[in-house]
């Protein structure tokens, strides 16, 4: 049997979340989506990273290739010749530290580093991160393929936080699957939290299922619960920032309850993510170094404060879900099964 084609006329445009321009890396500012879309450029290393850490530019996937792409710069900055002298390595360094619980760009670091050095040390980089960011958007598609396997031919779909293009330099992870199922003809409803405290859901997966022109309600993240019943649920899809060797899974906040919704709902919770979310260094979810945010993300939003001055706010920015509550995950290699222990690091270590 042939595999499903898919239907042009439902495929549509959306914005490169980032790019290399003459010299320049280039974004879209996510901060401003829906509202405006608004690209921003800079030739300077260290305003990347401030986007990074500001969010400008998020998801696991599109940090990495941010983190290639800053490296680019702070190459031809620091004028480095055909190696990783001090400054280089400082500069690197400096990136790293932008956002500690997203293992790509520490994954993608590591490969810049390592990568034989016979030349101009920046224009090595940048050829690399061209690389990179063409293998991240090659695989989201192959996820997107793979995951069509999971998804029925009519299917409501829960997804949380924002795992769209934008998330990831083109197409998707969890919303590459959605997204495949669309294109494929399947006859698909998305169930998109809102993602308390930053909206990502609200923002900038309704703004791409919206552009998509994908069947949407968007819900706030404590009618999850309710809404699988109500709507029945077939699948819950979320992306990832740091895959444990032992199948541990951090990703943003309010994924693990999540799962335990699906666990006591028996509904099937799928991580969707690229190899270059796993971290084999990572034995479980205990070392996944988890970052916390300012308060001011929980106590205001937009500059509109929400909550009394002075209020004590816990404000972690990921949680993990344990290995024993997911379905499966959705990589470019495969889909990847119990026991994920096993099968995880047979997954990683095949071409």
């Amino acid at each position: 049997m042939s595999d499903p084609q898919p239907d042009t006329s439902r495929m549509r445009q959306l914005p490169d979340p980032i790019r290399w321009d003459k010299g320049n890396v280039v974004i879209i500012d996510q901060t401003l989506l829906p509202h405006k879309e608004k690209f921003i450029s800079s030739k300077n290393y260290r305003e990347v990273c401030e986007w990074i850490k500001s969010l400008r530019i998020r998801g696991a996937p599109a940090i990495g290739i941010a983190a290639a792409y800053a490296a680019t710069l702070a190459a031809f900055e620091l004028k480095s010749k055909d190696k990783i002298d001090s400054r280089l390595d400082q500069a690197l360094s400096e990136i790293q530290k932008t956002r500690p619980t997203a293992v790509n760009l520490k994954n993608i670091l590591v490969r810049l580093k390592k990568i034989s050095l016979s030349g101009n040390i920046a224009e090595i980089f940048l050829n690399e991160s061209n690389k990179i960011l063409n293998e991240e958007i090659e695989a989201c598609k192959k996820i997107g393929q793979f995951g069509l396997e999971l998804v029925p031919e009519k299917a409501t779909i829960l997804t949380h936080c924002h795992t769209g293009g934008l998330a990831t330099g083109g197409y998707g992870t969890a919303l590459g699957i959605i997204r495949a199922a669309h294109e494929a003809g399947k006859d698909i409803l998305v169930l998109a939290d809102e993602t308390r405290p930053l909206l990502q859901g609200a923002r900038l997966t309704a703004y791409e299922l919206q552009k998509l022109g994908i069947k949407f309600k968007l819900i706030v993240d404590g009618a999850s619960g309710i809404a699988m019943k109500r709507f029945r649920v077939d699948l819950v899809a979320v992306g990832a920032d740091r895959i444990a060797a032992n199948g541990d899974t951090a990703n943003k906040i309010g994924t693990y309850n999540l799962s335990v919704l699906c666990k006591e709902n028996k509904v099937p919770f799928y991580i969707a993510a690229p190899s270059s979310s796993f971290d084999l260094t990572a034995k479980s979810g205990h070392d996944i170094p988890i970052e916390e945010r300012s308060a001011d993300e929980v106590t205001s939003f937009q500059s509109c404060r929400s909550a009394p001055e002075g209020v004590s706010v816990y404000a972690p920015a990921f949680d993990v879900t344990p290995r024993e509550n997911i379905s499966a995950f959705v990589t470019e290699k495969g889909i990847i099964r119990n026991p994920f222990e096993e099968n995880i690091g047979k997954a990683m270590v095949s071409p």
